[in-house]
């Protein structure tokens, strides 16, 4: 009887311990302070709802939400991701103005054969800014004298592109949405050579539930009310500020839900001693160890039959993705690609699968499609606009900031410029 107490007392004072690992304190960087001309300067506030798909607002009437995107500028038809249509691939993107292969984080788990390391999420890689390409805003903000602050984005935990945002935290879920609402308004009512005038929000409730339930499921409302509610809360709490606060309001990617039906095995054909095989379950990349073993499995598995999924040689990926072998100087994306035909999944054996997915070509799969419209003073109101690329955020930002890009980036200005207000 005392074993089974000690055990007991064990697993709980190990439990208790694990949460209090979890670092909640706020990473300052001091010694930093606004330029003079700063202070005068609009605010962007710059919100995620990770996997919150472009049809979301109207399915699940977040009424909030449909009434901010309704007076001011929305893409009612969604925005593309870039590929792949996945969580740590695209808030880069949506901070660099880069695709994927050209920042170099080409899916939330990848194989960098001139490393020989593996990048995984909820590693300590995420902290290591050597693995991100790229210019990220806060970092152009703040060599240029405007402060930043990042409640949690993809980089800001390291020092992506050379420099940390002022204000960051290390990711973690114990933050409630009024906490989160807190942090941003003490943020914004700090003096004005401390005050952030770029701010990052991110919200994971939504795709939790997407992938754990399905798109259609109660769950998933209920998240996209607890986002509704919370981005409430952020501009009712924010408003008595009177700061000229322009809110941009968006997702990575959409959801789709995926019957067992459509699960397709992972040829059992690849040496796994010969090839490490990343299967992110919408596509499947494979590296070499040894370059001459690329053609001799590329025709292997185009002599098996693969009527559920098509295969690639990285350099022969559809141009329109951005995720060629031409685009990829780290070969991270692989030398292979095996992508499902349609919205099917590759699975692997024994290992357990999500009923939510994303990772699809959003141009094939509509539901992969992501969220955007923003307000405020530097926007016009009530304008629809058409489906446009990610990357096309970050420009549009900088302008408003007043921010010199000096980094070549793949996002134009051009697209969003018409939906600001002419001075």
């Amino acid at each position: 009887m005392k074993h089974i107490f000690f055990i007991f007392y064990f697993l709980l004072a190990s439990y208790i311990c694990a949460q209090k690992k979890v670092d909640t304190a706020q990473i300052v960087v001091s010694g930093r302070v606004n330029a003079p001309e700063t202070f005068t300067k609009p605010y962007v506030i710059l919100i995620s709802a990770d996997g919150f798909r472009y049809d979301y607002m109207h399915k699940y009437k977040a009424n909030n939400l449909l009434k901010l995107a309704e007076n001011g500028v929305w893409a009612s038809k969604g925005m593309y991701p870039s590929y792949p249509s996945i969580t740590f691939p695209n808030h880069y993107s949506i901070i660099t103005g880069l695709y994927p292969s050209h920042h170099g984080i080409v899916d939330n788990d990848f194989y960098d054969p001139t490393r020989q390391e593996t990048y995984t999420v909820g590693s300590s890689n995420v902290t290591d800014g050597s693995w991100y390409g790229g210019a990220p805003l806060w970092g152009v903000a703040e060599k240029q004298g405007v402060l930043s602050a990042c409640l949690f984005w993809v980089g800001s935990e390291s020092d992506a592109g050379g420099i940390r945002p002022t204000y960051s935290y290390q990711y973690h879920e114990k933050f409630s949405s009024d906490d989160k609402v807190k942090i941003v308004k003490n943020w914004l009512e700090l003096p004005d050579e401390k005050r952030p005038h770029f701010i990052t929000l991110y919200f994971p409730e939504v795709d939790k539930a997407g992938h754990k339930y399905g798109p259609d499921a109660p769950q998933t409302e209920e998240t996209v009310q607890y986002i509704d509610s919370a981005v409430q809360k952020l501009t009712e709490a924010l408003k008595p500020l009177n700061l000229p606060i322009n809110f941009i309001f968006l997702s990575d990617h959409g959801m789709i839900k995926i019957d067992p039906k459509d699960y397709i095995p992972v040829p059992d054909i690849i040496d796994r001693d010969k090839f490490t095989v990343i299967n992110s379950n919408t596509f499947v990349r494979i590296t070499a160890r040894h370059q001459e073993d690329i053609l001799p499995l590329y025709k292997a598995l185009k002599k098996k039959k693969h009527k559920d999924y098509k295969i690639y040689l990285a350099e022969n990926f559809p141009r329109k993705l951005h995720y060629s072998r031409a685009d990829d100087p780290h070969r991270r994306i692989g030398d292979i690609l095996l992508v499902p035909r349609g919205a099917k999944a590759l699975v692997d054996p024994g290992k357990k699968n999500s009923l939510g997915k994303h990772g699809f070509s959003p141009y094939r799969v509509p539901e992969m499609k992501a969220t955007y419209f923003s307000w405020g003073p530097a926007f016009q109101k009530r304008q629809r606009i058409k489906p446009f690329v990610n990357v096309d955020v970050y420009p549009m930002m900088a302008k408003i900031l007043g921010l010199k890009i000096e980094d070549s980036i793949d996002g134009s200005v051009r697209t969003l410029n018409r939906t600001l207000q002419k001075k």
